[in-house]
């Protein structure tokens, strides 16, 4: 493993030093000058005494299981000097330092659209999701998502039917697949020569904070956003904020109007993100225009398509049936934290954390404060 890896993990486990903070390092200072670096020079820039301690006597545990994993076959650690680092995604603000790659590494720097929308989408949701998604690889793109249910998984499995490439933008380690429901998809990216891609180490768990992180990835690997279905306070419009954050084309497809989940959508035509009905629409509004082969084609057989995921929830429901419903009981309109949680619940914070995810991913709880509380 070369020095840059190393020396990038060390940085990375500093407490406080973010990938954004990384980022400014690295264009300010030489990574050779770092290394030479004695605790006046550490001081000198504003880093804590912690800091520096971190710095010259390393958490291993951290380090070294992600060295050891980039040794193994099929794993690889791409890092922001290396020439197999996507172009795109470097040119974004608080580029992640390092990547942990599954797969072909080279489909991160071939063009890609991102796909996105709601985890529970309507039967309109999911169709749009795989129409687009078989249109755009048809045409030579790759298609790219955040591996979660719904949209993300209805646009991997659309992509992979028609033999097209998807890669896939992971909010935790690669040594688990979040959410386990999506394993036999991620593997089946895998098998087709597709990518798993993140920027966390391999054992790092699916936590609430990871996500918008992920989003950032996602919008920052590919030319555009298409904005399938979202409600009014969804993920994906994280997603779509960075993609104008990073000058990249936005577009969202217009719902039913009684259909919360269109209202996201519908926010953001009336931000200014361009409304489409085809793929050519997506096509002719994005740069790099020339690279692809315009063979649009009949997908008729990938609408039909079955994927791994829930069964879509019909426009008409509201709100999802909660997957902790003892958990959710505890959380009300006041913000709770996670200390009290804990408390009531039993559980460990790791697997409450876990569970507070899942609750946050159905649009049924917010994170503020450092504590939750309901969205409705």
């Amino acid at each position: 493993m070369d020095k840059y890896t190393e020396t990038l993990l060390r940085l990375l486990q500093v407490p406080r030093l973010g990938a954004n903070t990384v980022s400014q390092i690295l264009t300010t200072i030489e990574l050779n000058t770092l290394l030479s670096y004695d605790a006046d020079a550490f001081y000198a820039i504003g880093w804590t005494t912690y800091q520096i301690k971190r710095w010259f006597k390393p958490e291993r545990k951290y380090i070294d299981p992600a060295l050891e994993w980039g040794q193994k076959r099929g794993n690889q650690i791409i890092h922001c000097f290396h020439l197999d680092y996507p172009y795109l995604l470097k040119q974004i603000e608080s580029s992640p330092p390092v990547l942990f790659v599954q797969g072909n590494t080279g489909l991160l720097i071939h063009p890609q659209i991102a796909i996105v929308g709601s985890r529970y989408c309507s039967d309109y949701g999911s169709y749009w999701a795989k129409y687009f998604a078989a249109e755009l690889c048809a045409a030579g793109f790759a298609v790219t998502s955040g591996l979660a249910k719904g949209i993300d998984a209805y646009s991997h499995q659309a992509a992979l039917d028609v033999q097209g490439k998807t890669v896939a933008v992971l909010g935790n380690g690669l040594n688990q697949i979040y959410p386990a429901v999506n394993r036999k998809l991620a593997q089946a990216i895998l098998d087709n020569d597709g990518t798993l891609v993140t920027e966390f180490i391999p054992d790092q768990p699916p936590l609430p904070a990871n996500f918008p992180r992920r989003n950032r990835i996602i919008s920052g690997l590919s030319l555009a956003t298409l904005v399938v279905e979202a409600s009014a306070r969804s993920g994906s419009l994280i997603t779509a904020r960075f993609a104008l954050e990073q000058n990249r084309e936005v577009f969202a497809i217009p719902g039913n109007l009684n259909n919360d989940f269109s209202r996201g959508c519908h926010k953001l035509i009336k931000q200014g993100a361009m409304l489409v009905e085809n793929a050519k629409d997506v096509i002719e509004n994005i740069p790099y225009y020339g690279f692809t082969n315009m063979q649009l084609r009949d997908v008729k057989d990938v609408l039909k398509a079955t994927v791994p995921c829930p069964n879509p929830r019909p426009p008409s429901a509201r709100h999802p049936d909660p997957q902790h419903p003892d958990l959710f009981k505890l959380i009300g309109h006041d913000l709770i934290s996670v200390d009290e949680l804990a408390t009531q619940t039993g559980l460990g914070v790791e697997a409450l954390l876990i569970q507070l995810l899942d609750l946050e991913l159905q649009d049924l709880i917010l994170c503020e404060d450092g504590g939750y509380r309901r969205q409705w």
